[in-house]
């Protein structure tokens, strides 16, 4: 199953929507598609992994490197996950403790926009 990435603004949150699996040979498409967001300066990112059916290792990595770039830069990266199966990923790993997920992109934004 391929993978897309799309992006779309929301005041100063970018909610980036992947689809399809994220496995060793997508992750370098998502790695490419959220480098290319934050060259342009999107330091606030909400990954929307509601259409995610698998992640692997390979994937978990490169959520973990955005999430440093971004963090260096002052921004965020949080995640939206409706997925039991890849919520497990990030329990397992205890990503879940370093990543804010919420079950809805609604919630995210709602979270990350009443911050500022």
């Amino acid at each position: 199953m391929d993978l897309t990435v799309t992006t779309r603004d929301e005041g100063d949150v970018t909610v980036v929507t992947l689809a399809g699996e994220v496995d060793v040979f997508s992750a370098p498409t998502l790695r490419d598609e959220m480098s290319t967001v934050i060259a342009r300066g999107g330091t606030r990112l909400l990954a929307d992994l509601t259409d995610v059916p698998f992640l692997d290792s390979t994937g978990l990595g490169v959520l973990v490197g955005r999430l440093k770039t971004v963090r260096v830069q002052d921004g965020e990266l949080r995640l939206v996950i409706s997925s039991d199966r890849v919520l497990r990923n990030f329990q397992i790993t205890g990503l879940d403790k370093v990543f804010r997920i919420y079950p809805t992109v609604e919630e995210g934004l709602a979270d990350m926009t009443g911050e500022r």
